[in-house]
């Protein structure tokens, strides 16, 4: 099986190639794609070097799947001309989550939805994956009527830059010999902003929870209400996460149900000084959940915390589980 990875030297290409890897995906034939200045470096699969090329010849070769994580214009480009060839595309930006014809897939949430003519997939926001997971069982169990979050995003969500600007930072560094892609310091520091402004006064990532929640569990009614906050925190976000529900439940309930869902684990014993931190999901693909409680101030109301590597399940991992799902149903062939 030929697979392309577009933006295969970046930040979470290299994860994607990581979790290929890890997960033994039946990849006879890599075929790494970076811009025209990366063209020619090697990068390292399978104990093999490997060649990055230029998507053109990356289509000419004709893969079965290609998995983007490029950014917006080069996947709006891009995504049609290798579907067009006849690949399978997993796009990690957001250009197409909210295209009414694209599929925006959490496996374990909708992997259903996927259907025999879906060439072009979308792959959701890292902050609205971690939310959703853990919500998608008492959604179905109990109704959700709003969610209140609030983020804080590790900087490698802005990739290598982020971090550089970070280490940079913390070296001390006055001169400014990097490129600085926050409008503020970020080390010793918190920035109630992660990517641009919209007229309403919202970001255009609190927006993505907004949309994407409702597309993912498929109910336009629920309310979303998010702030999003960068931290000067390596890898890993975090959320604060408040929610009303239509029928009322038990912590037992929710515990369990939260429990039982693949890929959320349960870390919640407070007295002990037990809850999810952003350093323990390092390199995990889980999504973990703490601080259970009831909210007291509104009725039917629950507050959690929850934790993720965001560069796995937030990104490569989830986009890798969208391919073992098509490889299961036939859509792509070993």
């Amino acid at each position: 099986m030929k697979v392309a990875v577009v933006g295969a030297t970046g930040l979470v290409g290299s994860k994607m190639l990581q979790v290929l890897e890890e997960r033994n995906f039946p990849v006879t034939e890599l075929l790494p794609v970076a811009s025209e200045r990366s063209v020619g470096r090697k990068v390292l699969f399978k104990g093999k070097e490997w060649t990055v090329i230029g998507a053109d010849e990356a289509i000419a070769r004709k893969p079965s799947l290609a998995i983007f994580s490029a950014g917006g214009a080069a996947s709006a480009e891009l995504a049609p001309r290798f579907a067009a060839a006849g690949c399978r595309v997993v796009d990690n930006s957001s250009y197409w989550r909210m295209d009414p014809t694209k599929k925006l897939v959490v496996p374990e949430i909708n992997g259903d939805v996927l259907e025999a003519d879906d060439y072009i997939i979308a792959n959701p926001n890292c902050s609205t994956i971690q939310m959703v997971l853990p919500l998608a069982p008492l959604h179905k169990a109990f109704g959700i009527k709003r969610i209140v979050v609030s983020t804080y995003q590790s900087v490698t969500g802005t990739g290598q830059k982020g971090i550089a600007q970070l280490e940079a930072e913390r070296r001390g560094d006055a001169e400014g010999s990097y490129r600085q892609v926050y409008p503020h310091r970020i080390d010793l520091n918190i920035l109630p902003h992660i990517d641009s402004f919209l007229d309403n006064g919202y970001t255009k990532e609190e927006m993505k929870m907004v949309n994407e929640t409702r597309k993912i569990l498929r109910d336009e009614s629920i309310a979303v209400s998010a702030t999003t906050v960068r931290v000067p925190v390596k890898g890993g976000h975090s959320e604060s996460v408040n929610v009303e529900f239509l029928r009322p439940y038990t912590l037992e309930q929710v515990r369990d149900l939260m429990a039982s869902m693949p890929g959320v684990v349960v870390r919640d014993d407070p007295a002990n000084n037990v809850y999810p931190l952003p350093l323990d999901a390092w390199g995990l693909d889980d999504v973990f959940v703490g601080r259970i409680r009831r909210d007291f101030s509104a009725e039917n109301a629950l507050n959690f915390w929850c934790v993720s590597d965001n560069l796995r399940k937030g990104a490569a991992t989830n986009a890798v589980q969208i391919a073992q799902i098509l490889l299961e149903k036939g859509f792509i062939h070993a």
